[in-house]
């Protein structure tokens, strides 16, 4: 006898059951499902409601009765490789822009302290020496300092 009512108990808990139910299920604007027992609120877009009272359940299997044309297809993987290699070899590239900027920076920071040395040993009316092609040593003359003040002007006019 107590089976039969532990049976007919849960017969009638089964029964009762998709009463409890959420009677509303829609996606709310981040995405996510909402279940509840009450209508969404107006902002929800039609189509976004999947299951209200006197509304089929949407079943994602059914074919669609119209396919918006804008879908898009998710990437495949020979796209998504594609499309880190491409970022890879952008940022090696910018890597190597950023790298040889620096280099050009530290060199004609050398060039330009180079260039003062060279301007302040002229202006002190200092002896220059010189070297020739077969190593030996020599005194730059007049014209010769003075060629020598014209290029390191030239140089210090792009060393601000």
């Amino acid at each position: 006898m107590t089976i039969r009512v532990g049976l007919t108990l849960a017969a009638a808990l089964l029964a009762i059951s998709p009463l409890a139910t959420a009677q509303y299920i829609w996606i709310d604007d981040k995405g996510f499902k909402q279940l509840s027992d009450r209508p969404p609120p107006p902002s929800v877009a039609e189509n976004r409601i999947l299951k209200s009272p006197g509304k089929p359940v949407f079943n994602p299997y059914a074919p669609a009765e119209s396919e918006p044309a804008a879908i898009k297809a998710p990437p495949t993987i020979a796209e998504r490789n594609a499309d880190f290699n491409k970022r890879q070899a952008a940022t090696a590239e910018a890597a190597r822009s950023a790298a040889s900027e620096a280099q050009h920076t530290i060199d004609k920071a050398a060039n330009c302290d180079a260039a003062r040395k060279n301007q302040l040993a002229l202006d002190q009316g200092l002896r220059l020496s010189t070297f020739d092609q077969n190593g030996e040593r020599g005194y730059m003359n007049d014209a010769q300092r003075e060629d020598l003040r014209k290029n390191t002007q030239k140089v210090l006019v792009d060393c601000k």
